[in-house]
């Protein structure tokens, strides 16, 4: 009852916390003339990604079980894309990716980037060299990140110099001061960051006698809990019409994931490259992730005018191409 008591405490704080990182994310994006893509991918992606951060650090530096790390990233990889089609279902009657900026596009290319390297590095693990304990694909992925970074600020520099309108949002939150920005951002950062850091080892605790696989409940049930932020983050900034600012926190997400936490994972995972100790069903999630992706990418870029249903259909691949890669997962459990 007490497991139960503290998840819904903490889950409770990171709504709370989560609604307002969007506000004052939308508040440092007009204030610092960044753009809302920016701040999606650089400052909450960042944040809401630290759950997985120490999750993956306490799964490979104290409890020796590297599934648990990998599973958490590419999970969460998965379930970040599929919040896109969360988002469509309560954004009104336009499909969500309609409404999304194109320059989405490059953000989601990097983060496929990214995971086809974790599936040729998985397969290749042991041809691959190491420098020490670390694998020289998780240096690469680090680069990938660094890369994508500088990218993505030059491109959304030139878009906001490009288009005035971009800056008439400064008008919007005259009346708040960025140091009072800052200093809430902060607040509402380390909220989340302690409550949802708390809730992959609850998770674990309840979901203690399924029976179920490392990789499986790593991949399914940790990255569940540890993508509660972005889930939170993503609906709260789509309220308040900030679409790119959602989408860029879910894309930004993946590329913190792949590019820096599974580079550091490895770092701290002492008997040997992280990629070589890991089942080979976690290529799985990593497929998966892609697929899920390229699918977004398809609707960013053709931009359908309305939806089949209650989402639209490029919504309804990214929800059957998650249903398949966990159906796949949970047969190929065990690992």
């Amino acid at each position: 009852m007490l497991t139960w008591l503290l998840f819904i405490l903490c889950s409770v704080a990171v709504l709370v916390g989560g609604v307002q990182l969007s506000t004052y994310g939308d508040i440092l994006a007009e204030k610092t003339g960044m753009g809302r893509t920016w701040i999606g991918v650089i400052l909450l992606a960042s944040v809401t990604s630290l759950p997985e951060l120490f999750t993956g650090f306490s799964a490979v530096a104290v409890y020796r079980v590297p599934d648990i790390a990998m599973g958490d990233i590419l999970g969460s990889c998965m379930f970040n894309i599929l919040i896109i089609a969360l988002l469509d279902a309560l954004g009104g009657s336009a499909p969500i990716t309609a409404r999304v900026y194109q320059g989405q596009v490059l953000t989601a290319a990097f983060g496929i980037l990214a995971l086809a390297l974790v599936c040729i590095s998985i397969v290749a693990a042991e041809s691959i060299p190491a420098i020490g304990p670390v694998s020289v694909a998780s240096v690469a992925f680090f680069v990938i990140y660094l890369f994508a970074m500088r990218t993505i600020f030059i491109y959304e520099r030139r878009r906001i110099a490009a288009f005035v309108e971009e800056v008439a949002e400064a008008v919007n939150y005259e009346h708040v001061t960025f140091r009072y920005a800052v200093t809430r951002f902060s607040l509402n950062a380390l909220l989340v960051i302690v409550a949802a850091t708390y809730l992959p080892g609850l998770s674990a605790e309840l979901a203690a006698m399924t029976g179920l696989g490392q990789t499986f409940f790593g991949t399914i049930f940790v990255a569940l809990t540890t993508s509660l932020p972005e889930v939170v983050v993503a609906v709260a900034a789509l309220r308040m019409n900030a679409v790119d600012m959602a989408v860029g926190n879910i894309f930004g997400s993946n590329l913190f994931n792949v590019g820096l936490i599974l580079a550091l994972d490895d770092l701290f995972y002492t008997p040997g490259p992280l990629l070589a100790g890991v089942s080979p069903s976690h290529m799985l999630a990593a497929i998966g992730a892609i697929a899920m992706t390229a699918i977004a990418v398809v609707g960013l870029v053709y931009r359908l005018e309305r939806k089949a249903f209650l989402v639209a259909r490029d919504s309804l691949g990214i929800i059957a191409i998650y249903a398949i890669t966990t159906v796949l997962l949970y047969h190929a459990r065990g690992g």
